[in-house]
């Protein structure tokens, strides 16, 4: 999924283009109103953040431009505004949140995923599941969840990207050159560390003792397998 980050300030940019890639998202950066419009003319983002006071077109403009184009198109407005006034006209313009700057990590990354779920259920046919079976896992895609006995594990993009080329690969070893590709796309340097520490931190949400995984095993000097 691609999103598009206006914001003029380079380090707040900076950070949530680096928070948001490392969830699995591929981002496309604008420092201003103009350049955010052709950005979003050109690539036709998935999700839009959009700081309010920007040189150009401010945040507002660009989400009245933006719905007069697209009704369902999920945008956030990030902005240092925090009165109330401010969020009201950002959701009576169209936003489906609102986040106030300064704000963490952890905040961003919750409302990114939800409003990535609603994205994805929209995207679906109402009688389609893309739900699947791992060991006793039940993972469920268009939710960006995974289940098991009645607990539920909330999981990123690329968690769930990992997942899924898992399971459609039962019994063959994934060489790590195969999941940066797919999972982390081609243009990424990759970087062994990078991905053992993501397996590591997957395996604590997904897997019942992971010290002994039976869902994402380890192939020494190679990659790694689930076995189906």
């Amino acid at each position: 999924m691609k999103i598009l980050i206006a914001e003029d300030d380079l380090n707040i940019r900076l950070g949530l283009t680096d928070l948001l890639e490392a969830e699995g998202y591929s981002c496309l950066e604008a420092a201003n109103g103009d350049q955010a419009w052709a950005l979003f003319e050109q690539h036709r983002p998935d999700l839009v953040l959009l700081d309010i006071m920007m040189p150009g077109q401010d945040g507002y403009s660009l989400c009245r431009r933006i719905r007069q184009q697209d009704q369902q198109l999920p945008v956030i407005f990030i902005s240092a505004k925090s009165e109330e006034i401010d969020q009201v006209l950002g959701l009576e313009l169209g936003a489906d949140d609102y986040i106030k700057k300064p704000f963490g990590s952890r905040e961003v990354v919750a409302r990114i995923r939800a409003v990535t779920r609603r994205c994805l259920a929209r995207r679906m046919q109402p009688a389609e599941d893309d739900s699947f079976q791992m060991a006793d896992l039940r993972v469920l895609p268009a939710q960006l969840r995974a289940e098991r006995s009645g607990s539920r594990i909330d999981l990123s993009l690329r968690d769930m990207q990992i997942l899924q080329l898992l399971h459609r690969n039962p019994g063959r070893v994934l060489s790590r050159d195969e999941l940066f590709d797919e999972c982390w796309g081609r243009h990424y340097l990759p970087s062994s560390r990078t991905l053992d520490q993501h397996i590591s931190k997957l395996r604590k949400a997904v897997e019942l003792d992971p010290r002994n995984p039976a869902i994402i095993v380890t192939v020494h000097g190679v990659g790694y397998r689930y076995d189906g």
